[in-house]
Order: C-alpha cells, then sequence, then structure tokens
C-alpha cells in the first residue's frame, strides 16, 4: 500500500502551530500596549480580546483534525479543519481590518497568519482529493 498523507501539510501544521503561539503572544501583547497607550474605548476592549481567545480556541481542534486527518488518511476529520479554518480567516480579517486600532506590527502578523491559513487549505483540498481517489 502507497502512503497518501502530505508531509508538507504536516510540516506546516507544525509550523503554523508554532507561528500561532508567537502569533497570539504578540497580539495580546500589543492589544495590552493599545490599551496603555492609545485612548482604548472600554466598549471595544472585551471584543478585541474576545476575538484573540475565540481565535485560540479554535486553533487547536483545527491542528488537532487536520493533523489527524493527514497522518489517518481520512478526508472528514481535514474536512472539518478546513472548515475551522474558514472561522479562523474570518477572525483573522476582523484582527486586520476591524479592531480598534491596527498598527503596522498586527497588519505583518496577521498577513503571514493568513497566506499560512491559504497555504495550508490549498494543501488540504488536494490532501482530501487524493485521500477520496
Amino acid at each position: 500500500s502507497s502512503q497518501l498523507s502530505s508531509l508538507p501539510l504536516q510540516i506546516l501544521f507544525y509550523v503554523n502551530g508554532i507561528y500561532y503561539v508567537f502569533y497570539f503572544l504578540a497580539t495580546l501583547a500589543m492589544i495590552v500596549y493599545k490599551s496603555q497607550v492609545f485612548s482604548y474605548p472600554d466598549d471595544f476592549l472585551a471584543p478585541d480580546l474576545a476575538v484573540l481567545f475565540l481565535m485560540a480556541i479554535l486553533e487547536v481542534p483545527r491542528l488537532y483534525l487536520g493533523c489527524k486527518g493527514n497522518l489517518m488518511e481520512e478526508e472528514a476529520p481535514l474536512g472539518l479543519s478546513l472548515g475551522v479554518t474558514v472561522g479562523s480567516v474570518v477572525l483573522c480579517v476582523y484582527l486586520l481590518t476591524w479592531q480598534t486600532y491596527v498598527l503596522w506590527a498586527d497588519v505583518i502578523l496577521n498577513a503571514v497568519l493568513l497566506c499560512a491559513y491559504g497555504l495550508e487549505s490549498g494543501l488540504k483540498v488536494m490532501a482530501i482529493a487524493v485521500f477520496v481517489s
């Protein structure tokens, strides 16, 4: 039997997991910084933090299902991971465009994350196609 799982996808899951820890800590630090330095409206601080923590909560099952689906060569967990990725992309776009203050560091961090999501999604679709055929 041949191995159908995708090594580049598995490497990207690993790298994305490490990057997300950095992303979360850097974004949290920037939100704290912005709340101290700028006149951050109290009504907007909680939603920005909620989006960041919701993203962190979604990241765990997204990576777990993706790794599991890829290694077990099953399309269902990989498809679920792809669906959760859509939610993560929406939250990332929120932090990129609609949060109260967007610094250049926010733009860079979110752009890298969105590129990783895009590359990962493409590899997931290709892996699902291989598993189905």
